[in-house]
């Protein structure tokens, strides 16, 4: 998967979206997502890397405790054959939940990921 497929997919979410994070004062309410590749998880064997991975951050905000929201985000990653890992925390200076779901995506050689 690509960085502009990632996006594609987001936007199946219906949700606004930012890499990392929105430009100051262009936060939009929430609910939204902000998605980031915090780490690599390669594959190496004998000093080389076989293949590149990178980590992949997908951060859903909420004000509100919203299972049906974390369903439809959950059946976008899913119906593109996605495992991940989910956890929640409450972000008490931003009066936010933060639903993170972590997942490895897959880099070719030049650098853009693939499926």
């Amino acid at each position: 998967m690509t960085h502009n497929q990632l996006m594609a997919m987001l936007e199946e979410t219906g949700l606004p979206f930012a890499y990392d994070h929105f430009a100051e004062g262009e936060s939009p309410d929430p609910p939204f997502i902000c998605f980031l590749y915090p780490a690599s998880d390669n594959f190496s064997a004998d000093g080389r890397v076989y293949f590149k991975i990178n980590r992949v951050n997908v951060e859903l905000y909420t004000d509100l405790k919203n299972p049906q929201l974390e369903n439809t985000v959950e059946a976008v990653l899913e119906g593109h054959g996605i495992f991940f890992e989910k956890t929640e925390t409450w972000i008490d200076s931003e009066k936010l939940y933060e639903i993170l779901y972590q997942f490895g995506m897959e880099c070719a050689d030049n650098g853009e990921e693939e499926e």
